[in-house]
């Protein structure tokens, strides 16, 4: 990460259903339970789901961990994302590709893998997508994001 202060991140998968609201929910709470107020915000490349609330199975796994989804629902990213969020996090390499295709030259630094700030899951790269198998699946990502969230306070709370 650079040496400048992070105020805002964005996280972002394919259709800002399952993966990308999870991040979203889970490191807004874990932010400010430390009294780490960020902008948060979630999005997804397609807009296969504009509009619509997270995948039910996604809010079923985080309401046992006790996240809030209630005010979240998919939308597609904008052009101007990429100029508004100091950071900008995909899950997937598909989507950091995505991502990257689209992004103006001046702002390519920030886009990251969600990932990378993992602490505990070395050997994996990307936040599986959940959406075709059972609640295991959802339950790894929530694994996966808990990790990387602690991770990203960690790099933030550094600067």
């Amino acid at each position: 990460m650079s040496d400048a202060k992070i105020t805002s991140v964005l996280f972002v998968c394919l259709g800002n259903i399952c993966r990308s609201p999870t991040a979203h929910a889970i490191f807004r709470q874990k932010a400010e339970s430390i009294g780490l107020y960020i902008d948060v915000e979630s999005a997804g490349t397609s807009a296969y789901h504009e509009g619509t609330r997270p995948d039910p199975r996604s809010v079923a796994a985080g309401k046992k961990r006790n996240y809030d989804f209630s005010d979240i629902s998919s939308r597609k990213i904008k052009e101007q994302d990429f100029e508004h969020y100091d950071l900008i996090l995909a899950m997937d390499n598909d989507n950091l590709a995505s991502l990257k295709r689209r992004c103006p030259a001046e702002f390519q630094s920030k886009i990251k893998l969600m990932l990378a700030f993992s602490e505990k899951y070395n050997d994996v790269v990307e936040v599986p997508d959940p959406y075709y198998g059972g609640a295991a699946g959802f339950e790894f990502v929530l694994d996966l994001i808990e990790d990387a969230s602690d991770g990203l306070i960690s790099a933030i709370s550094k600067n």
